[in-house]
């Protein structure tokens, strides 16, 4: 369907990979992964024509529809959510006019030759209508639109009216709904809810019959859907058949494989240098001697690829705080929309949360989540009840909202610097490791950092700091799967308290052992890790102890 065959690009004087090759065959599931910069945006603008090879090629067969979803949406204005995404099939609502006109024709009264060469026509457009599913093209920008959280009372809302965030659905349903022979999606699951990823999971699964190329930093969810995964690193394109967990543990062997061979061909080739060292002077030997260069001439050395930096961070233990954390009274929040109208989110919110906990806030969109949190750091007032924070809490809250408070002129290391003022360069330096922070990156002005540098510079000044309640919003958006791991094993090995909101489920999983739950505007709890909760809310199956 699409093949790369040797094809090299480099951007200025960075090669990205040469002479690589892969293809992607009618039906298959491919995630595409790789370091920040190693050209996996470059593949899609590849294969969507936006950018050219600097040589092998790039070809398609002949009438395959392409659908590209990445994060820049452009602008969206003059339609409602519903015409928005109708206008990305424009082709095929277009054959829908034509088929319309040709069925009007037909009643005309002309010659056979006429009737026959229209009939012709007809036949090829309504083939094409078909394999576009133009005759379902309604219902399935409803049904995308529905299950991507932008329900019926919101299908006639102009476009502009919604955030960046649900704009962001808006494109994403506009590409589903073309369902294109191959779909190409860039991070699909960002600003997605868990209910919308499962259902995205559901529909890639039954739904869509094309082949699919797709990046995530959601593990679970690329777990779930690809069986392939082409790795864009280290200058060359290679492919591993299987999940992404599947793809970590190959990629280890091949590594071992590779450390073992290159070890083999250096004790090999030392002993020939040793051998025309000793006797490159003595005549008797001459013939020999060539042979060998000859022979280590001819030898493609077996190169190591740099590995990954991973820094471990000792942090400092926070100071004890009392067995009951926070203690919540009867909370309830009620906001006033921009009309006057009062929105009531929850109410009635009681319950405790105790030292060392690590809770997940699950519930769907709209649930009041994230004011629940807001409320506990401080950052809204309850409209009914009270809440009160137990004996030595000392809390740190992040959310989106902290990246656009950073100061912008300030570097990295001046940024961590303010919240450890005490700490030497070293320790400073170290912490920024740890969050991939290194060599001159350190200097970096956060105006020029993108959103996951920005989201991890405020995290490892949030852990830098001697707290002990730990209240995160998404502290997952925008970070990479390696990002995510480290934030993870960080807060594994954080001796205080955690309340979270994250759509990572695999975060969730390996991190949190209660889970509170917001659903119709009341708190249920649930005295267990997020397998459980799984369990018995929903009948999914535990895990095996």
């Amino acid at each position: 369907m699409v093949h790369l065959s040797n094809i090299t690009r480099q951007h200025g004087s960075q090669v990205l990979f040469r002479d690589a090759s892969f293809q992607i065959l009618p039906g298959s599931r491919s995630g595409l992964v790789g370091p920040n910069g190693a050209g996996k945006t470059t593949i899609f603008r590849i294969i969507t024509g936006e950018e050219e090879v600097d040589s092998g090629e790039m070809t398609c067969a002949k009438r395959t529809t392409i659908g590209y979803f990445s994060q820049d949406v452009g602008d969206m204005c003059g339609r409602s959510a519903l015409d928005e995404v109708m206008a990305g099939s424009a082709e095929t609502v277009r054959l829908a006019g034509e088929l319309k006109e040709m069925e009007a024709a037909m009643c005309e009264p002309q010659s056979d030759d006429e009737m026959s060469a229209l009939l012709e026509r007809y036949g090829v457009a309504q083939e094409e209508y078909e394999h576009r599913g133009g005759y379902d093209l309604d219902t399935r920008a409803q049904t995308v639109l529905t299950g991507l959280g932008i329900g019926p009372d919101r299908y006639d809302h102009p476009v502009e009216s919604f955030s960046g965030g649900w704009k962001m659905r808006i494109a994403l349903a506009k590409i589903l709904t073309l369902k294109p022979d191959v779909l190409l999606l860039d991070e699909p699951t960002n600003h997605l809810d868990v209910e919308s990823i499962i259902w995205l999971e559901e529909w890639l699964a039954n739904e869509f019959d094309g082949a699919l190329l797709m990046t995530s930093h959601d593990r679970d969810f690329m777990n779930r859907i690809v069986t392939r995964i082409i790795e864009v690193a280290n200058r060359t394109v290679t492919t591993y058949g299987g999940n992404y967990d599947f793809y970590e543990r190959e990629r280890d062997i091949r590594r071992d494989q590779l450390l073992a061979s290159h070890k083999r061909q250096q004790d090999m080739l030392a002993k020939e240098e040793e051998f025309i060292a000793r006797f490159a002077a003595r005549a008797s030997h001459a013939a020999q001697v060539q042979s060998r260069v000859k022979k280590i001439d001819k030898i493609e050395r077996i190169e190591i690829p740099p590995e990954e930096r991973t820094v471990k961070f000792e942090f400092n233990e926070p100071p004890r705080s009392g067995d009951d954390v926070v203690a919540m009274d009867d909370l309830g929040k009620v906001w006033e929309t921009p009309d006057g109208r009062e929105h009531p989110v929850f109410s009635g919110v009681s319950g405790i949360i105790r030292r060392q906990n690590k809770i997940a806030v699950v519930g769907v969109n709209g649930a009041g989540k994230s004011t629940l949190l807001k409320i506990l750091a401080g950052q809204t007032e309850p409209t009914t009840g009270s809440f009160n924070l137990g004996a030595n809490v000392e809390a740190g809250y992040f959310s989106q909202h902290a990246l656009e408070v950073l100061d912008p002129r300030k570097t990295v290391f001046e940024t961590l610097q303010d919240s450890m003022p005490l700490a030497n360069i070293g320790v400073i330096r170290n912490l920024l490791g740890a969050f991939l922070f290194s060599g001159d990156s350190v200097d970096k002005r956060i105006e020029n950092l993108s959103g996951g540098e920005k989201s991890r510079v405020v995290l490892a000044t949030l852990l830098a700091r001697p707290l002990n309640l730990l209240i995160l919003d998404e502290p997952t958006n925008h970070l990479d799967i390696r990002s995510r791991e480290i934030l993870l094993d960080a807060l594994r090995n954080f001796s205080g308290t955690v309340l979270l909101v994250s759509h990572d489920r695999h975060f969730l999983r390996q991190l949190v052992d209660r889970v509170f739950e917001i659903d119709h505007g009341e708190m249920r709890v649930y005295d267990g890790s997020y397998e459980y909760y799984l369990h018995k809310v929903h009948g999914e199956e535990m895990p095996p102890p």
